[in-house]
């Protein structure tokens, strides 16, 4: 099942947030997350919060997730009170919002719009697995507003998916990025396509590897998110790891495939704006990702969801039940919260922005921090360009070293 949600500060029946956090609210960049916990079955590496039709229970069902959703959305109006925030981006996520119908996450879509306002040329992304829409799903999402679509293609070796549980037949893809472009899901038309990837998987090869990176550059992306597996605790999978029936994934296999795939994602064209992250140029970066990376604000709606507005981070409890009964009983739907410090914030630049292609300030650093620096440049590990610390490829096969050497 999904983990545990951290432990936090009481929020306030209404869900209202300090002063200090509503000041400057609307000239920050504002996102919105929406998440959908649905899925058709539990892929046995993920520890999202997510819940099968068996898992979900009573009290919570996919056709009363919308106007719950959208209870939410009206409540974000009422708490960030008569602000403008228009919002720039909009990313639906799972789970697997592509279960619900397009018109429900259209009406989603347009609560935002309606309550909060979207933003002229605001980037909105559905994540769809292959097996989840067909050429009509992917026409209706583009006519109610959609932008962008991300693919979880993951593997094109049907082996692969086996392992990671996922159910779609690779033989798939192709199609479904097709009919996603004669949706609209191109850049010629304002839209754009991402295909996600996981690499590192008990059994894969260097081969599979190579098989997934050729598959998934034949289609012709704008965008390619590629993620080294984790295997996270409390999931299936690492239930099969530590009985021993798989092996834990390799450093040295992980690092192999990663500079694997920069050196083919960027001769096809596709350059890293973050470690994991490669896109066409600059407009087919995800801006909602960015977003997150560089401190802005968002509002995330749906159970278990984080938000941050002004320095204040929380979370919604996590079941779909308990989620939908404090919004029927017009109560914040959030579990806890915790107001960070200038010193917190301060170190989360340092643990984000080093991951971006764009770099981190060098006066983020303390004194200390800035002492590290002239050592990572000699080690090859980083370049000072514009007053900023960019990694190199190995230090983007670093990075969590590079933080500790920059956080002392």
């Amino acid at each position: 099942m999904p983990s545990v949600l951290p432990v936090g500060d009481p929020v306030p029946e209404d869900g209202s947030l300090p002063e200090s956090a509503l000041a400057g609210v609307g000239t920050r960049p504002f996102g919105v997350y929406v998440h959908v916990p649905f899925c058709t079955v539990r892929c046995g590496y993920c520890d999202f919060n997510t819940y099968t039709a068996s898992e979900l229970g009573p009290g919570a069902s996919r056709a009363s997730y919308a106007d719950t959703a959208i209870a939410e959305v009206r409540r974000a109006r009422r708490v960030l009170g008569a602000a403008d925030v228009p919002v720039s981006t909009v990313f639906v996520g799972g789970g697997t919002p592509t279960l619900l119908p397009p018109d429900d996450l259209g009406r989603i879509l347009r609560a935002v719009d309606d309550e909060l306002g979207l933003a002229p040329g605001a980037e909105v992304t559905t994540e769809a697995n292959p097996d989840s829409v067909d050429a009509a799903a992917l026409a209706r999402l583009r006519e109610v507003g959609f932008t962008r679509v991300s693919f979880g293609m993951q593997s094109a070796v049907p082996h692969v998916l086996a392992t990671l549980d996922r159910t779609h037949d690779p033989r798939r893809v192709p199609d479904v990025v097709a009919w996603a472009r004669a949706a609209g899901f191109e850049r010629s038309a304002g839209g754009s396509l991402s295909l996600d990837l996981i690499y590192g998987t008990p059994g894969e090869s260097v081969a599979d590897w190579e098989t997934t990176l050729d598959a998934a550059l034949a289609c012709d992306p704008d965008h390619v998110s590629a993620y080294s597996l984790i295997v996270e605790d409390g999931t299936a999978l690492a239930r099969r790891v530590k009985r021993g029936e798989l092996p834990m994934p390799d450093e040295d296999d992980l690092a192999d495939k990663y500079l694997l795939a920069d050196e083919r994602l960027a001769a096809a064209g596709l350059s890293w704006y973050e470690v994991s992250n490669w896109a066409r140029d600059e407009d087919a970066r995800c801006r909602h990702n960015l977003l997150y990376w560089t401190g802005g604000d968002w509002w995330g709606v749906g159970p278990g969801a984080h938000s941050h507005v002004g320095g204040v981070r929380w979370w919604n409890v996590k079941h779909p039940a308990a989620y939908a009964d404090r919004l029927a009983a017009d109560r914040s739907p959030a579990h806890a919260r915790e107001v960070l410090g200038d010193e917190d914030r301060r170190v989360e630049r340092v643990l984000l922005e080093l991951r971006l292609r764009d770099g981190l300030p060098v006066d983020v650093l303390d004194a200390a921090g800035r002492a590290a620096v002239p050592g990572l440049v000699e080690r090859g590990l980083v370049v000072e360009e514009r007053a900023r610390l960019v990694p190199t490829r190995t230090g983007r096969l670093l990075a969590d070293a590079l933080v500790r050497d920059l956080l002392p």
